[in-house]
Parts: structure tokens; sequence; C-alpha cells
């Protein structure tokens, strides 16, 4: 695996809250970097079950069950498609954000199974008493690399502090994915046949899953 591959593996691996964290440390964090902190406290504790990290059909659940409370999708789709969001119909709105949402999930399950043994360091977060959002900068640890920065962007929703983007050495998911589906767009000429595209693939993806032959 090359340094690319390693970086954006690790970026999904994140928002997922897949690194372990010190249960020592978390005393400390604030309310954003809690959040985190919850959903990797669930995935260690499933990794536990070595038949449970085999079945991809389980992982792609529960990551979809973990992920979702602790990230507003609905934002990140909307930051993603940008100008295409408010042109978009209500239809082809809510059709994007649930392929959207599957291509991410499948993802971060992909990275869910390949990574291990790593941890992630909460860097000091500055927030304000009233703050609704916060950038909270954190760090993957492996032994033999360079530790990798990592920053969330959240936002308070009705109560609960969820990620809408994540910067992996100032390289933003938002941007980078706007970017192709704006590329993808002009090329096919429409959302809607980006969209179909995004159906097709996920459903190939399904098919090829070890799941869906057990």
């Amino acid at each position: 695996m090359n340094a690319k591959q390693v970086t954006v593996l690790g970026l999904f691996a994140v928002l997922l809250g897949l690194m372990p964290v010190a249960k020592s440390v978390a005393a400390d964090l604030l309310p954003p970097q809690q959040a985190i902190y919850v959903a990797s406290t669930k995935m260690q504790e499933s990794m536990q079950d070595k038949s449970f990290t085999k079945d991809f059909g389980k992982i792609t659940k529960f990551v979809n069950e973990v992920i979702y409370p602790h990230t507003d999708f609905d934002r990140i789709s909307a930051l993603v498609l940008g100008k295409l969001w408010k042109t978009a119909t209500e239809d082809e709105r809510e059709r994007f954000k649930h392929e959207f949402q599957t291509l991410l999930v499948r993802t971060y399950s992909r990275a869910f199974v390949e990574f291990n043994d790593w941890s992630v360091r909460f860097l000091p977060l500055d927030m304000e008493n009233n703050a609704t959002k916060v950038i909270v900068k954190t760090e993957i640890l492996q032994p033999g690399i360079q530790p990798i920065g990592v920053d969330y962007r959240m936002l308070l929703s009705q109560g609960e502090w969820k990620a809408y983007d994540i910067m992996i050495e100032g390289v933003s998911l938002v941007t980078n994915y706007r970017s192709t589906f704006t590329n993808e767009v002009e090329s096919k000429g429409s959302l809607n046949a980006v969209i179909e595209g995004l159906v097709k693939r996920n459903a190939e993806a399904l098919a090829a899953t070890p799941a869906a032959h057990s």
C-alpha cells in the first residue's frame, strides 16, 4: 500500500471513529471530541469479535449505525454538490444523498477491515462556551510512519455534535468530492446521469462483496 492509499483510507477510517483512543484521555475531551470518541469506543468493542470483522454485511450495517448519528449527511451532500444542489429537484437531492451515503459507508467499511493497530491523538481544542461550529484537530498514529493530521469540521445540530467535513493534511473530503461530481455532471450531461452511475456502482460493489454471496 503506497502513501496515497494510506492517506485516503486513513481519512475514511478516522471519520468512522475506527481508531482507538485511550480511555484515560476521554474524560479530558470536550463535547465535539467526545462524539468522535464514542464512535471509536463502539468500533473497538466490535473488533474484539473476529468473526464479525469477516462478515462484510454485518460490518456495513454496523458502520452505518455508528457513523450516522455523528455525521451530518444532509449538510455533506449539499456541500459536495455545491451550486448543483440549488438547482437539483427534491427527488434528485434525496436520491443523491442516499447513494452518496451508501458510497461512503461502503468505503468506510473497507477501511474497517483494512486497518488495525492505529490510534488517535486529540490536539488541544480552544472552544467558546456558546460555540456551534468547531474544528477538532487530531493525529493518526501508527508505529513506523509519521503522524497524519486529520481535522474534523463539526456543527452542533439539535444538541448533537456532527461532522460535516474532514481535512486530512489540509485536503478536504467535501472539496475533493465536489470537484469529482462537478466534472462528472459536465461529462455525463446531467446530475440525474451521475446519480444513476452511483446507483450502478453501489449495486455492483454490493454484488461483489463476500456477504452478497454468503
